[in-house]
């Protein structure tokens, strides 16, 4: 029984499938969102102990998900890291300044997101 849960945002339906495999085969049991309302949702209720959220989605965008879920004392605490292919500095450093634990680039290395999860995971046990 996987101890950690991880909710991965996406509208791309391939990156939701790679990402729900890559994060299985760690241990970690996978919530999935198709978009940002969907995946606010699950945030709320499912509680998950870490976030991957894309940027760019339909009807919420992961910069509007992850202001509502820092404005909330429920959610306010949960690891959140943005997947995006917004990769300029002022992207990253926007998706930081509004509370992002970590910020990957698309494409990405699905094994290398695992381990930054996995950090911010650590980072949030310390805290």
């Amino acid at each position: 029984m996987p101890d950690r849960t991880v909710l991965v945002v996406d509208d791309d339906p391939v990156i939701l499938k790679l990402l729900e495999v890559n994060f299985e085969m760690e241990g970690f049991a996978v919530i999935t969102a198709g978009d940002g309302d969907e995946g606010l949702r699950a945030i709320r209720e499912q509680r998950p102990d870490a976030v991957v959220l894309d940027i760019m989605m339909p009807k919420l965008n992961g910069l509007e998900v992850l202001e509502a879920a820092r404005a909330d004392a429920s959610t306010k605490n949960v690891p959140i890291v943005l997947l995006s292919a917004k990769a300029q500095a002022s992207e990253v450093q926007r998706g930081l300044d509004l509370g992002a634990d970590d910020y990957v680039t698309k494409p990405f290395d699905p094994i290398d997101l695992v381990e930054r999860v996995n950090a911010v995971l650590h980072k949030s046990q310390l805290a």
